[in-house]
Formats: structure tokens, sequence, C-alpha cells
């Protein structure tokens, strides 16, 4: 039997989590609100989201190692507190620079979600491990939601700056709780952090998104763009060769290519290029005045509030992704939800004239995200040791955060690359990139297929007195290590 309540620990995973996946999304509409409250231009303003990107893909994956390694409730704790004085700073921040920084400490949260799968999978019960990890891949995705549209009226009614003063209440609250009611997890991973794969990991990251996110201003062809990409083929490629003659890799490579880790990857990677250009570019669309010729002119909050049908939809199918796992396969959920991204976006670029329309479209791609998130995790977390969740899992939520970075510079291309007298992008711009994006979530569909499909059989209770649960996929994970 868990030693603490398992609904208790989950409410604390899942309110960190979700307070992360908020902050993720919650600045994007305020931009503009702070760049005239902090007197800063809006290429340095967009920083304010860089700075946090950069910061997640570097930490997540870091630091889910260090939690197998170490103790997962130890790590979570350490950084949950960090993204609180990370919020604190935000809130109290003077200056852009120092608003930016805040950024960069928030983003070591992103590591609360392989913290949170892999405590799942060391303390619950196997039968329940499925549906709770399903139930919070729900809270992540609607916390993304929940920042889009709760941005607006926090704004209206209070300040910029209460976006980060809520969250710190909220998160200081969880340390506590975590504290007292989190067990620690008794799974630990031999040997110790690789530092020199975790330094060469962190520079290819940045190197491949720093220009993603900012070539739109440096310019495609700038030779610091170039140079950039350049330097992040040339560091992956000797991150690759460091990590496989590791004896103790940050990220074993072994893992990474099992069928079901390569190809749930690589739906993420393209689902993730769609999901997160949707949430970037929809609130631009239907905030256009309608003398553009398309566009609905709607404040931040009406914006927010045409993305409601997505939170509420996402939610839901997340939470029945649960029930369905055991009845369908997460193989099969996953293919659905990106199925039905690629038919949302789809019908974005054909039918976007009403603000219904875009409300309805919103809410299919919610279905389809609830689905894809909850699959994804159960699947990565199905195939790897317990040993290895972390790091997997942590490298998951990465790559689905590439695949948003390339698709968002690929959509800002074709959105903004032929513009209006008025400054303004024509309405051909977004229906192209409504296009490529269905094009790229149906890409997802496809590799899902590709997902093997295997049967994990739990040889004992979660916790029995003799050691962790052993599932098939994990015996043949360890094997290939071996």
């Amino acid at each position: 039997m868990p030693r603490k309540s398992t609904r208790l620990t989950f409410a604390v995973l899942a309110t960190g989590a979700g307070v992360f996946a908020m902050l993720q999304s919650l600045i994007a509409p305020a931009l503009p609100t702070v760049q005239h409250a902090l007197h800063t231009s809006q290429s340095t303003a967009t920083w304010v989201m860089t700075a946090y990107l950069l910061s997640a893909s570097v930490f997540t994956p870091i630091l889910g190692r260090v939690g197998d390694l170490i103790g997962k409730k130890r790590t979570l704790v350490a950084v949950l507190f960090v993204v609180l004085l990370g919020c604190l700073l935000a809130a109290l921040a003077p200056t852009i620079g120092v608003l930016i920084v805040a950024r960069v400490v928030q983003g070591v949260g992103g590591a609360l979600f392989p913290l949170s799968f892999g405590i799942i999978r060391d303390e619950f019960a196997p039968s329940e491990v499925s549906g709770s990890i399903s139930n919070l891949s729900a809270v992540i995705a609607a916390g993304g939601g929940v920042g889009i549209v709760a941005a607006g009226p926090i704004v209206s009614a209070l300040d910029y700056r209460w976006l980060f003063w809520i969250p710190v209440g909220v998160v200081a609250i969880n340390v506590l709780i975590a504290l007292r009611y989190v067990p620690e997890s008794p799974n630990r991973a031999e040997g110790k952090v690789s530092w020199l794969g975790a330094g060469l990991l962190s520079a290819w990251l940045v190197t491949l998104l720093l220009p993603l996110s900012q070539a739109s201003v440096w310019g495609w062809g700038s030779a610091r763009t170039v140079g950039l990409f350049a330097a992040a083929a040339l560091l992956f490629t000797v991150w690759l060769l460091a990590e496989a003659r590791s004896r103790t890799p940050l990220i074993d490579l072994h893992v990474m290519r099992l069928p079901a880790v390569w190809t749930t990857n690589t739906a993420a990677l393209l689902f993730g290029a769609g999901m997160y250009s949707l949430w970037s570019f929809l609130p631009a669309f239907v905030q256009t005045p309608a003398s553009a010729g398309y566009g609905f002119g709607a404040s931040v909050t009406a914006s927010g509030l045409l993305m409601l049908p997505m939170l509420v939809a996402m939610f839901c199918s997340g939470i029945l992704s649960g029930r369905l796992e055991p009845v369908v396969g997460a193989k099969a959920l996953l293919t659905a939800g990106a199925a039905l991204g690629a038919l949302a976006l789809g019908l974005l670029a054909l039918w976007h004239s009403a603000q219904w329309q875009v409300a309805l479209v919103s809410g299919v791609f919610g279905l389809g995200i609830g689905l894809a998130f909850a699959s994804m995790a159960n699947l990565i977390v199905g195939s790897v040791p317990a040993s290895q969740t972390g790091a997997a899992t942590g490298m998951n939520a990465n790559i689905r955060t590439i695949g948003g970075s390339i698709g968002a510079a690929v959509t800002s291309v074709l959105v903004t690359g032929h513009l209006q007298p008025s400054g303004l992008p024509y309405a051909s711009g977004y229906t192209h990139g409504f296009a490529l994006l269905a094009v790229l979530c149906l890409a997802a569909a496809l590799a899902a297929l590709l997902v093997p499909v295997t049967r994990t059989r739990l040889t004992g209770p979660a916790r029995a007195a003799d050691g962790p649960a052993v599932t098939e996929p994990e015996a043949m994970a360890s094997g290939t290590r071996g």
C-alpha cells in the first residue's frame, strides 16, 4: 500500500504541472501590455517567451535525469521552490531585463512533467498508472489553454503582474503540501549525472531553438541564423558521440532507439508543430481588424473566449482517454488525436469567416490535444525502464517543444512573408499556414501508426516488498543495454 494518499499526491503533481503549463502561455497575450509598461521594444519583449522556452528545453531532460538518480520527490520540491522564486521575481521585476531573467528561472519548472510521470509510475498501483498519467496529461494540456483564456481578464481587471502573483500563492501552498505528503520514490537509476552530456545537450538545444525563435527578426539568411543552425548540427553530432561512449549517459540512446519510443517522439515532434503554432497564430488571426478582409477585431479577452471550447474539449478528452486506453490502446488514441488535429486545421484553412466556426474548430482540435497528450505519455512510460522514466519523458516533452518552435517559425514565414500596405498579413498567409499545420498533424497520425503494439504485463504490485514492478517492455529495454 502507498504510504500516503495517492489522491493528494496526484493533486500536488497536477497543480505544479498545471501551473507550469499555464505560465507557458499566460504571458503571450499580454506581451504588448508588458512592452508598454516596461518601456521596451517589441523585439526585446519577445525574449520574455524565448527565454522561457530555452530554459525549459535545457532543464526538462536534465532535471528529469537528476530525479531518476537522487530521488524524484526531492527534485520535485526543489523545482517547485525555484518556480516560486521565478514567479516572485517576475511579479516584482522593475525592468524587462529582470523579467527575462525571472522567466529563465521559471523555465526550470519544465522538469515537473517528467518528475510527475515518474512519481506516478513509482507510487501508484499498476491499475491506476495509465489513468493517472492520462488525467495528468489532461491537466497539462488544459493548463496551456487556461493561460490563453485567463490572461485577458486578469490583465483587464488587475494588472499584468498578477499573471505571476497568482502562481506565487498557488505554488507556495503546493511546496508545503509536497514536502509533507508526497512520498519519496524507491526507484533509483545507477551512476551519476553526465555533466558533459548535459552541457552538450544544452548547447545544441539553445543553438537550435534560438535561431528558430528569432529568425523572423534576424532574417533566415543572416550569418547569425545560418551560423547557429550549423553549430546546432555540429553540437548535436558531438553530443550523440559523447552519449554513446559514456558509461553513465544523460539520455540513454539505446532507450531512445526503442521502436515505441522513437515513433512516439516522431509523432510528438509533428503534433507539437501543429499545436503550439495554432496557439500562437489563432489569437492573432481573430484579433485582426475586419478591415483586413478577415478577422473579427476581437480583444485579448474575446480571443481567449473563442479558444475556451478547446480548453474544455482537451480536458474532457484527456480524462476520457484514461478510460479508453485499456480498451483501444494508447496507439489508437494517439493516431485519433493527431487525426482530429489535422481535421480541425484543415477545416480552419477553409472555414473561418464566422466566430462560431473558429470556436467549433478549436473544440475539435482540443479533443485531439487531449487524446494525443495522454497517449504519448503512456506510450513512453510503458516502454522504458523505471530508472529512465524522467529522462525519457523529459525528452518527449522537449521534442514536442522543438516541433512547436519549428512549426511556429515556418508558419511565421507564411503569414508575415507578404503583408498588406497596412502592415497586416493577407488572409492567404493564414490559410496557407493552417493548411501546412494540418499536413504536419496528418504526418503525426501516420507516424503514430508505426508505433508497435506491445502488451504490458505487470509482474507484481507497483511497490511490492521485493522491489518495483517489472513490465515486458522494461525487460526488453534493459536487455538492449546489457
